[in-house]
Parts: structure tokens; sequence; C-alpha cells
């Protein structure tokens, strides 16, 4: 990668907590979100900012050479180490590689164990590094990872030293943090101001914040590899035995990672791993990083993906049972319920994933003879039986299966779909009757629950002769939207959005088939299709926003009105498969028409991953959150199916 000021490509690492860090190509912040090492407290959530970044220069026999960049307010970038930067690589860790002016040159890395809320940080020099001092002066805050953080009174900068250890409590009601050196640690605390964070800019957040150094350590380069070990505390494990040679330690930390991340077969599955995550004794899956935690909809979406394509069926078996216990009204709350806060439910289709996610894991253990006890099977069959019979009998927000056999949903200022954005009291798409992809996903679930109770095969027969009369557009070639819109019987939408490819595609049962299904996909294909999603509406629409970009207001109205969304290449390439014949020579195709884009996109933005959204207009550039478990979930579900 030739050297520039590359502030959109983000990589990420994870600690498999919910805890990461995080930063640019450049190694400049661009969000408040970045950082060296960033802590689930109380795994996945209760996450906080330790250590936001730091300043790393060299003291060379030429002089002083920066190895970092920071942008100031009112947009200073100081100094000019992004120039410096020969190299880049996310594989299998972020390592970077800066020339000196003596031609020497600096090899950064920075990782995450995997287990421990910790980072990993060394330095070396390659060429004659007699005379090369590096010093490293870290940024801290400890503090919430949406928020922002001021100079104040009350930070203590004094540090605890034991031994190579060094620990610093800046509040006293939040983690310390640890770090372990081969270097001289020189205490000299200091305020720097006025960080400026680019992106919270873009997105019309607040955008400055000022950090704390407590002080600088130091190394000579000339006679070993800098280390520098920093963890949250409770995590002092990762040191490895206070009497180890800190090399030693590095060195089994970076075989056991080397290792752990080549055991994946591909950059998706790896990419995969990130998302599954601990939360207590179980797993869970965070919808996506910076800044999301597990949420329902997102977590049985991305299950199918991320664990039952990859035979980590022990684990989806463990997340499915363990929202159980949340669900009330057949509904789950939207996001993990927290002790401290009351559940929220308002998504109609977060239930209907799960009966899906769920019987495709029985299905799978079925099939492969892999074990899954009973006493979970009986709490994931009583959780699908639960669902349905609260959806057909009614729940709240007027979900109710209708006489006609198909699922109702809705009312006004409520957002029940995944398009689900709302500013204010204005819901930008609400959707209100019933809507395409809930029928699909409906009667996915009812087929599904006919496998275990047969009295749902009647309602599913009723609602699949339903479906098939009332949603078809014979004048468009496709599917209507939303039919009783708004609850008023015989009515419908017919905007241009990709929700009707699930129809066809993404899921067990296909509702629609034959030539019928074939146009469709087609018509999707003609004008929602893009290499790295298919948009929310019809550029042709007049709702149609091509940029997902400006303040908070901005952005909701645009993501689901022309943006581009990864996760439906899943659903798509299905059923562009299907309506083809679904033969080896179809499959094929798929992958030399559909992947080389894909595999593109992996390699920038989100290193590795696949964003959240794009915008709907070419170049359609990555917008939203840069690393999205339901993207990368649903990209490896049809890159797995495919083959």
């Amino acid at each position: 990668m030739a050297a520039r000021l590359n502030t959109s490509d983000e990589w990420l690492e994870t600690d498999g907590l919910g805890g990461y860090a995080s930063g640019t190509v450049s190694a400049i912040r661009t969000r408040r979100y970045h950082a060296v090492l960033l802590t689930a407290a109380n795994p996945p959530t209760g996450r906080l900012v330790l250590v936001n970044g730091f300043d790393a220069w060299v003291d060379t026999p030429e002089g002083n050479v920066a190895l970092s960049s920071q942008v100031y307010d009112p947009g200073v970038v100081h100094p000019n180490a992004w120039e410096r930067i020969e190299s880049f690589s996310a594989d299998p860790w972020p390592t970077w590689r800066f020339r000196l002016p003596d031609d020497t040159y600096i090899e950064h890395e920075l990782f995450m164990p995997k287990g421990y809320s910790a980072a990993v940080l060394t330095w070396r020099v390659v060429g004659d590094g007699e005379g090369h001092v590096l010093s490293v002066r870290p940024f801290v805050s400890v503090r919430d990872y949406h928020a922002l953080h001021s100079q104040n009174p009350d930070f203590r900068f004094d540090p605890s030293m034991v031994g190579g250890r060094v620990l610093w409590r800046p509040y006293h009601d939040k983690p310390a943090i640890v770090s372990l050196s081969n270097g001289e640690y020189l205490h000299e605390g200091d305020w720097y101001r006025s960080f400026l964070y680019e992106e919270e800019r873009l997105r019309g957040l607040d955008y400055l914040e000022d950090l704390a150094s407590p002080g600088a350590f130091r190394w000579d380069l000339s006679q070993e590899e800098a280390v520098w070990i920093v963890a949250a505390e409770g995590h002092e494990e990762v040191f490895g035995a206070r009497e180890a040679d800190i090399h030693e330690v590095v060195e089994e930390l970076r075989k056991r990672e080397r290792d752990r991340r080549n055991a994946f077969t591909s950059v998706l599955h790896r990419a995969a791993d990130a998302y599954v995550v601990r939360r207590g004794a179980g797993e869970t899956i965070v919808a996506g990083y910076p800044w999301y935690a597990d949420w329902s909809r997102d977590t049985f979406v991305s299950l199918r993906g991320l664990c039952l394509r990859t035979g980590r069926l022990d684990e989806a078996c463990r997340i499915l049972t363990a929202w159980v216990p949340t669900l009330d009204g057949g509904m789950f709350p939207n996001v993990f319920p927290e002790p401290d806060a009351g559940p929220e439910f308002n998504s109609v289709d977060a239930s209907l994933w799960y009966v899906i996610a769920a019987h495709e894991l029985l299905q799978t253990t079925d099939a492969q003879g892999a074990s899954i006890s009973e006493a979970d099977r009986a709490l994931i069959l009583e959780a699908i039986e639960r669902i349905l019979t609260a959806y057909s009998e009614g729940t709240r927000y007027g979900i109710r299966m209708d006489a006609d056999g198909l699922l109702a949903a809705g009312g006004p200022g409520i957002q029940l779909t995944w398009m689900d954005a709302k500013i204010d009291d204005w819901v930008v798409t609400p959707r209100v009757g019933k809507p395409v992809e809930v029928q699909a996903l409906w009667l996915n679930a009812l087929r599904a629950g006919g496998a275990y109770a047969e009295k749902w095969n009647e309602p599913f027969e009723r609602g699949l002769a339903s479906f098939r009369e009332r949603f078809w557009n014979a004048a468009l070639g496709r599917l209507f939207d939303v039919v009783d819109v708004d609850h008023k019987p015989g009515t419908a939408d017919a905007a241009f959005r990709p929700n009707q490819i699930l129809a066809v595609g993404g899921l067990p049962f296909a509702l629609i088939d034959g030539e019928d299904a074939r146009k469709i996909v087609d018509n999707v294909e003609s004008h929602l299709y893009t290499p790295i999603g298919l948009r929310s509406l019809a550029a042709a629409d007049p709702g149609y926003r091509g940029r997902y970009e400006g303040g908070v207001a901005d952005r909701d109205g645009a993501c689901h009105q022309g943006s581009v969304w990864p996760w439906l290449l899943g659903p798509f390439i299905d059923a562009w498969v299907r309506v083809r014949g679904g033969k080896p020579d179809v499959k094929k195709k798929a992958r030399e028409r559909f992947f080389p884009p894909i595999e593109k996109h992996l390699r920038t933005a989100g290193i590795g991953h696949a964003c959240e959204l794009a915008d709907g207009d070419a170049p359609h550039r990555p917008r939203g959150c840069p690393f999205q478990a339901c993207s990368v979930a649903e990209i490896l579900r049809a890159v797995v199916d495919s083959l």
C-alpha cells in the first residue's frame, strides 16, 4: 500500500469479549471509537475506552522522527508520520512499516489475544538501529465509548508500579489500566487538548476531545524489540507468569494467535469469528463494530452464516437458548436486556428470524448426528411454539395473523420492520400493514413449525395461497412491498424495494417460483443490484436518496430510501441461483459474476469485513458501521452455499 493519508480504510482487532482495538491505515484516529484498548466491562457491554491512542517517535543520530499522527482542531495534522508509512498489512494483524530518513525502517505491530481485554504492541528497527531510541506516550480517557472526554480536575495521573508493570487508575470507580513493557517508564502527566475526529464531524456529532497522558515509555531499539502490553484490570493473566521473560510471553501470544487465525479457511470465516463473543457463561453475536452490541434481529439473521455455515453448532445452540428467557408475548427485545435497563420490543421480524435459524440448527444437528441436549432442544421447540402462537393469536403493536393467513403488523408512529429509521416522531418507512418480507418470514416460520406440530400446516397453506394471489404485481413483473397498507383491505404499495427478494431466496422455502420468480430476480438485478449490495429503493422512485451523508436526520432519512445494504447480497445470490435451476454450473457463474466485487470490498473500508451500508449512487462509497455482522454473515452464507 503506497504511503498516503487514508482516513477511510479501517482495521479491527477483537478480543472475543465485546472489546476491541480499531483505527485507520494512516494511524490517524477519525472516530471517537478508535482505540488501542476498548474493554467490555460486562461482556459484551459496559464498553469503556481505556487507551485511545498514543504519540510515538524515534530519536536517531540524524534527529527526531515521528511515528504517529494526530488531528487537532481546526483540522491540523501533526506530526506527519503518515507520510512515512511504506506499507500496511492487516494479515494476520495490523502491521505498519515506516521508512526513516536514514533509510532504516520501523515495523510496528498491534494485535489482541482472544479471551483477554488486552493489546500487544511491538516496534522493531530494520537496518542499522544504532542510536535509535523509541518513545511512546499513551493517551487515555477511561470513558464510555459513545462519549467524549474533557480535561477535568478529577483525573488521577499518579501510577502504581510493581516490577515491570505500571498501573493507572484515572477514576476511582472505573477499571484500571495495567501496562507491562521492556522499556523505561517516565512519569510526566499532561493534557492533550482538542483532538478532532473527522468522521464524527461528518456525522453531525460532537467531534472534539481532550485526552490525558500520564507519561511515556522509552526503549533502545538497537538492543531489542520494543514490547508494550496493555490490559484492562482483571486481565493481567495475559502477561504470563510474573517472572516470565516478556519476549517469551509475546512470542507465545503471537504463535497462539497466528495458529488460531490460520485455521480459518477464508477471510470471511476469520471475520465471522469477530462477532461471536462471550455473554456470561455463553455466547452472543455483536451486531457490528464499533458501536453496536447484541441486537435480536441482527443476531438471528447472522446466526445462520456466522455459526451454522461455519460448523459452530454448539455456539449457535447456546446463543439461541440464551435469548429464550427474554421472549415476551412472542417477541424478543431489540437488544439483549441489561439488568439496569428495561427491554424494548418493536421488531416484528426478529422472532421470525429466530424460528428460521432455530429450525435450521435442529435440521443441521439431526442431519450431522451432532449433539444437542434434550433440554436445549425442548427449550428451542418451546420458543418456536410460543412465537407462532402469540403471532397467530395476536400480540403487541397489532401483530396478528389475519383471516387470509398473512401477518398484519404496525400502527402510527411505530417502526417494526428492518427498515426501522425514525426521526423524532417521523417514521421514515412505516410499512404498516402486511410487508412482503414479513410474510416470507412468517410463512417460512409456519412451515418450520409444521415440522414439529401439524396444526401449523393449514395456516401455512392458506397464507401461501393468499400471498401468491395478493402480492403479485402483474403489470410490473414483481411483488408489492406492502399490501393492506395501514390496515386498509385491498390497498397495495408498489414502491420498488429489495424486500421481495426474500420471497425467492435467502430463506429455506421460496414462496414464488417459476417464471414469476425469474422476473422478480431479473428486475431486482436491473434496478436494485450494485456490486456490494441491493439498493433499499429504486433510483427512479421520487423518494430516492442516493447519498448517505450529513447529520443524523439526513442519514436516517436516506438509509432506507436508496442506500445499499450488503446483507441483502445473500438472499439475492441465493435467488439468482435458484431461478436458474441451482445446478453446479449456475453456482459457478454466480461465483464468477458476483464474488469478485465482494472480494474487492473486503480489502477496503472495514478491512477483511463488509460494511453496514453504502451510497446508492456510484461509486457506492461504504457508509455506516464499517464492520457489520449481518453483511459478513449473509455474504459468507452465500459463498458456502454456492460451493
